[in-house]
């Protein structure tokens, strides 16, 4: 049986974070991040654009947030994109993601339950 994956229908976390990430990720520096999607932060620093201004949303993503979402840069995203670990993953939860969820009207994504042995 395969278990969904609550991102591929949420993507709160791509249109709530500013993503930065350090320059050199960009394809323009040897990385994989196609620098066309960021824009300069600092002289170490890069964005997705779109990500760095008060309505928040990565140029790469695509879909409506809560409903149906995908990353048009998925395999070349950046670091932070790639760190970043939904609520309950691994059994750990993650108030960022719950707090992006939240953003958008979607309620906090809960911890799996412990499986319950029988003795």
């Amino acid at each position: 049986m395969s278990v969904l994956n609550p991102c591929m229908s949420c993507g709160a976390c791509c249109a709530y974070f500013r993503v930065s990430f350090y320059w050199a990720e960009g394809d323009d520096a040897g990385g994989l991040v196609p620098a066309a999607l960021t824009e300069p932060l600092t002289p170490f620093l890069r964005c997705m654009s779109g990500t760095n201004q008060k309505v928040s949303r990565c140029v790469a993503l695509s879909g409506t947030p809560g409903i149906s979402v995908s990353c048009s840069i998925y395999e070349n995203r950046p670091s932070p994109c790639r760190d970043f670990a939904m609520s309950g993953e691994n059994g750990i939860a993650n108030d960022a993601c719950n707090r992006a969820r939240g953003h958008h009207g979607l309620p906090p994504l809960e911890l799996p339950s412990p499986l319950l042995r029988s003795a």
